[in-house]
């Protein structure tokens, strides 16, 4: 393909969010569009994170594209699994033909003469008529500044970037952070290394993991496509009841929720000083729920040390670092389990819309996009796990397929009337987010007491959508054209 050549569409990351884009495309005969992954490899979270004892936290098979159903092996897939479910989706569809590897997006310019975007990339320029924005919001690590750590000398990564180069047998090693990823990795390698300090700083509700192995004769009942799809109704309607607790009940989150949990904290830590660092001091759900049976018997462990916040980090030396309690460790590695930049700056590139306005300014408060996916003054661009597009209770790809909905109906709606862009109103997306934080109000991550990930640095919580998740498809179905404006090629501009 030259480089002058004009796609359709182009479509950033090919994770689930691009994998989902490109199949509709092709079921509706769009076949000129490309894939762009800044990786050497295609697959995005499942074939990236990689770390010892990485495994999906929703019923594997609700956490699988609709269309494509699959023998899992366990309620709840390992990351061996997930990769091979993912590669499996994308020799199906051949989507390796259509992928540009190795290829990182800099760059995104709206180019209003002509209708269409400019993307600036490692391999050169790129244009196209439509983009869609899939890299996830869970694709670029987070790591903290500490002092002097420049200074340290010895391993270090994040759990992202796992370095499978390091044997950690036997070895002394540092987990900073101890969320979703710590979870996992703390109970696969705390029986293998010498020493294991964790460094917690604030502690998460954990409860246990219903995780059971599937029959042969049940794997094979997965593999057919009216069997897996009753399947998933069923988990997707006893999963969506949790919305009630996370929005309207506290006392229902008290009652079932946070019961169960400190059940499972007093049952797995005898330790009554160990129990008191594990036991959070804001309701149940504010942050990510951890699910987990063996997290909780690893850190009580007696080659594992717990740090809370009382005895975290102060400096780092060459050799290792010295707590706040004046505790000097010698570590032959230092593991990153501190997140994603999953709400400001999530993108990861500049993006530069209608009049030359940044992305970056426009978000300068806060991210925000109608429907979590498209924005006054950015034509024909379309954010897949966009603002407030995330969920906590059932399957993200149940919303990635709800947007699918509603992108496909907008490129579909561009064919129809004969259009070179659309874009959503300014008056329309202004109030669909101020319904959002309307009704974010009332939800358990804006009132439970805590800080986590789910808030931009604006204090608003921009990662969630406060509700349930069947109500956000419908959303994405019903298109309603008054809130759009669509502007015809010949106009150069001018929108109708």
């Amino acid at each position: 393909m030259s480089a002058s050549h004009i796609y359709q569409v182009l479509i950033i990351g090919t994770g689930f969010g691009g994998q989902s884009a490109a199949i509709q495309l092709r079921k509706r005969g769009i076949d000129d569009f490309v894939m762009l992954e800044r990786r050497a490899f295609m697959g995005g979270t499942w074939c990236q994170n990689s770390y010892p004892g990485a495994q999906v936290d929703v019923q594997s098979p609700l956490y699988s594209l609709a269309s494509e159903p699959y023998p899992w092996s366990q309620m709840f897939a390992e990351q061996p699994e997930l990769a091979k479910y993912t590669e499996q989706v994308l020799a199906k569809h051949k989507l390796a033909e259509k992928a540009q590897l190795n290829c990182t997006v800099q760059a995104l310019e709206w180019l209003e003469v002509a209708q269409h975007w400019r993307v600036q990339t490692t391999q050169g320029e790129f244009l196209a008529r439509t983009v869609i924005a899939a890299q996830g919001p869970l694709s670029n690590p987070a790591i903290p500044e500490f002092p002097n750590f420049a200074d340290y000398q010895g391993v270090s990564f994040h759990t992202n970037q796992w370095n499978h180069d390091f044997a950690y047998q036997g070895k002394k090693v540092a987990i900073i952070g101890s969320g979703a990823s710590a979870a996992q990795v703390i109970p696969a390698i705390a029986d293998k290394v010498g020493e294991l300090h964790v460094f917690q700083r604030t502690p998460h509700w954990v409860m246990p993991r219903p995780d059971r192995k599937f029959a042969p004769w049940f794997r094979r009942l997965l593999g057919v496509k009216p069997f897996y799809q009753t399947l998933r109704k069923l988990i997707y309607w006893a999963l969506e009841w949790r919305v009630l607790a996370f929005k309207y009940s506290k006392t229902l989150m008290k009652l079932i929720a946070e019961r169960e949990a400190r059940a499972h904290l007093r049952k797995q830590v005898p330790d009554p000083e160990l129990r008191a660092k594990l036991t959070p001091d804001y309701m149940i759900g504010c942050k990510r729920i951890i699910v987990s049976n063996t997290l909780y018997p690893a850190l009580s462990r007696n080659n594992v040390t717990l740090h809370d916040r009382h005895d975290s980090i102060d400096h780092f030396t060459t050799t290792g670092l010295v707590t706040k309690q004046g505790q000097v460790l010698e570590l032959d590695a230092v593991i990153f389990s501190t997140g994603f930049k999953a709400t400001d700056g999530a993108l990861g590139f500049q993006v530069k819309g209608r009049d030359g306005v940044q992305l970056d300014a426009v978000w300068e408060d806060y991210p925000r996009a109608y429907l979590g996916t498209t924005m006054p003054g950015f034509p024909n661009l379309f954010l897949v796990t966009g603002p407030n597009t995330g969920i906590g209770h059932t399957s993200a790809i149940f919303v990635i397929e709800s947007q699918m909905i509603y992108i496909m109906r907008l490129i579909e709606e561009l064919a129809k009337r004969h259009a070179a862009s659309v874009e959503v109103t300014a008056d329309a997306e202004a109030e669909y987010t101020t319904m959002i934080h309307r009704e974010m109000a009332k939800t358990v991550w804006q009132s439970g007491g805590c800080d986590s990930w789910y808030k931009s640095k604006s204090g608003k919580v921009t990662a969630m959508f406060p509700g349930f998740s069947f109500v956000y498809r419908l959303l994405a179905w019903r298109f309603r054209p008054q809130h759009h404006r669509f502007t015809q090629a010949h106009q150069q501009g001018e929108r109708s």
